[in-house]
């Protein structure tokens, strides 16, 4: 390791998981000669919220800039093996184009018929599915209480391990230096952040500091006096078989927060309670999918009567309680080298290439390149001003 007290660095990044990775190989990118080091306190990635995900990536947003991300991202997934591949390693994936499947209620058919336009309008192919065409097309599901369900065939999902891991050797290979520690104070004067110091005591000097830390940013933000409404909200995912014969699912999402796609033999999925007490809990409830889950998903699909869940794990949320969207931009009005990349409130995964490059084309170029992402800037947290999706978590 280097001697970090000897050097100064350009960026510093805070966390090391899957957004970090994607910071620091989109920085080096961008900016090959760039000085980039990511602090990880962790790199065995044990409770990274992106690998106790399903891996889902979907365009069915109803903001322009979600839907933008989403595209890029999921094209960008698709090539990923190769692109990211180093050493002469390439980065598996297993990209699976499984589609996804919104449905809704017959009084929210118009709110739904608005989302669809809307990424139509951005460039997103979906399709718009009355009651009898889904059940045509999802012989199994039960159709009496749903007024219509938009397909996006484009859609799918990924193994969130290999995209870390690809992001982050490839990051390595293009220069980062990954350092096992954990930042513990910020130093700042006037309008910039100066150096983090380090649990080990070593001390980080930079020219921009990225804070990338999920779950814990909110607290990695307080140390520069930034207030920032992201909380850890713990969700359960569960893989469960069907005893009865079903087809293959894309992956099936509702208003309340059901959601669960095809997996193998079986299913992987669970129902998000957005009253989940905040805070770092990482404790399963092994009767959540009798209660919760398996009602839901044999209501909607009858044969799944016969579900059997093999296992539960949890995770958390990067939860922005103020709107439920990323933060992603620098802290304009007081430390204009402070960027933050976090809140994805369970899109974080889908949207870290996107978030990435964006980011980084802040800190090379000063400004967006590609995809304007200002509305999803700190601004509108010190404005109180929620920027949310309409009918979609």
């Amino acid at each position: 390791m280097p001697d970090l007290q000897a050097q100064k660095f350009d960026v510093v990044v805070i966390g090391g998981g899957i957004l970090g990775s994607s910071v620091a190989y989109n920085l080096l990118v961008q900016a090959p000669a760039m000085r980039v080091a990511v602090v990880e306190p962790d790199p065995t990635y044990e409770f990274a919220s992106a690998l106790r995900s399903s891996g889902g990536c979907r365009v069915q947003f109803s903001s322009p800039e979600n839907i933008a991300m989403s595209l890029y991202s999921i094209d960008f997934i698709k090539n990923f093996e190769k692109t990211m591949t180093a050493g002469g390693r390439p980065a598996p994936v297993d990209w699976v184009q499984g589609g996804y499947l919104f449905l809704v209620p017959p009084e929210r058919v118009s709110l739904l018929e608005g989302n669809v336009e809307i990424q139509r309008k951005n460039g997103a192919k979906v399709d718009l599915l009355s009651p009898s065409e889904l059940k045509n097309r999802f012989p199994s599901i039960n159709i009496e209480d749903l007024g219509a369900g938009a397909h996006t065939p484009d859609d799918g999902w990924c193994d969130p391990n290999g995209l870390l891991w690809g992001f982050r050797r490839k990051a390595v290979e293009l220069g980062a230096v990954y350092i096992k520690d954990k930042v513990v104070a910020a130093e700042v004067a006037g309008s910039s952040a100066k150096s983090v110091m380090l649990e080990s005591g070593a001390t980080l000097a930079a020219d921009a500091f990225v804070n990338c830390g999920g779950a814990w940013s909110g607290a990695i933000a307080e140390m520069f006096g930034m207030v920032l409404p992201i909380v850890p909200m713990r969700r359960f995912e569960h893989y469960f078989t069907c005893g009865n014969p079903i087809e293959h699912l894309p992956y099936v999402k509702d208003l309340s927060r059901l959601a669960f796609r095809s997996e193998g033999n079986g299913f992987s999925g669970g129902l998000v309670d957005s009253n989940e007490k905040r805070g770092f809990n990482f404790e399963v409830d092994h009767d959540y999918f009798e209660n919760v889950v398996w009602p839901a998903v044999a209501h909607r699909f009858p044969p799944l009567e016969a579900a059997k869940c093999h296992r539960t794990w949890s995770g958390l949320y990067e939860q922005n309680d103020l709107d439920g969207n990323p933060v992603i931009g620098a802290w304009n009005s007081r430390l204009e080298n402070l960027y933050t990349v976090a809140g994805f409130s369970g899109h974080g995964m889908m949207h870290s290439p996107a978030a990435g490059r964006g980011i980084a084309e802040l800190i090379v170029h000063g400004a967006y390149q590609t995809i304007d992402l200002t509305r999803l800037g700190y601004e509108r947290v010190e404005t109180n001003t929620p920027y949310r999706e309409v009918g979609i978590l």
